[in-house]
C-alpha cells in the first residue's frame, strides 16, 4: 500500500530516489549511504517526514528503523538547515581550550539564543534569514588542533575569537554577493 504523503515529491526526486536505493542497496551500510545521498541531494540538506516514507517504501525498510537512524547520527537532519553550517566542537580537548566561548560568540554573532531546555551540549539551530546553521558536536576527533569548528564542511583548527569572526565575516561577504 503506498503511503499519500509520498506523492507530494516530485517525479524527479523520487526517480533520484529509486537509483540511490538500487545501487546501494545489497551493500555494507546500505542504508547510511541511502540517506547521506539523499540527504545532501535535498536544498535545504535535510530528509522531509515524506522523504523518509518513500526511502521506507522503496528501501523496504519499516519507517521506525529510518527515524532511529536518522535521529541517532548527528549528520542527518529532520528540518532544513542554512546554506552555511557552523559546526563548533564540544568534547573533552575543545572545551578545555575554549570552545564553549566560540560556541557563545558565535551564536551572538548571528542572533541565536540557547534552548531553554537546557540542552546546550547538543544544539542545532538556525537564523531567521535561512542563511546559517549552527550545530555543535560531540567530536572531530581532532582532539591536537583544540578547539576546532568547522565552516561549510572545512575543519579550522586552533580556532580563536578573532579567527572565527574572520570566518562569519566571509561567510557574510560570501551571501551578500547577487
Amino acid at each position: 500500500m503506498e503511503n499519500l504523503s509520498s506523492h507530494s515529491l516530485s517525479g524527479t526526486t523520487k526517480n533520484f530516489i529509486d537509483k540511490v536505493v538500487s545501487e546501494e542497496n545489497g551493500r555494507a551500510g546500505a542504508l547510511l549511504a541511502i540517506l547521506q545521498r539523499v540527504q545532501e541531494s535535498h536544498a535545504r540538506k535535510f530528509l522531509p517526514r515524506e522523504t523518509l516514507e518513500y526511502i521506507s517504501q522503496r528501501a523496504s525498510v519499516p519507517l521506525s528503523r529510518l527515524f532511529s537512524v536518522v535521529t541517532f547520527y548527528a549528520l542527518f537532519n529532520l528540518e532544513p538547515q542554512g546554506r552555511n553550517t557552523v559546526c563548533v566542537c564540544r568534547g573533552t580537548a575543545c572545551h578545555t581550550r575554549g570552545s564553549s566561548r566560540l560556541l557563545e560568540q558565535v551564536m551572538m554573532d548571528l542572533g541565536l539564543r540557547a534552548k531553554e531546555d537546557g540542552e546546550s551540549d547538543k544544539l542545532t539551530a538556525t537564523t531567521d534569514d535561512g542563511e546559517t546553521t549552527l550545530r555543535t558536536v560531540a567530536c572531530f576527533g581532532q582532539c591536537a588542533l583544540a578547539p576546532v569548528v568547522e565552516v561549510n564542511h572545512v575543519i579550522f583548527g586552533h580556532m580563536n575569537e578573532r579567527s572565527l569572526q574572520r570566518e562569519l565575516e566571509a561567510l557574510s561577504k560570501r551571501e551578500a554577493r547577487p
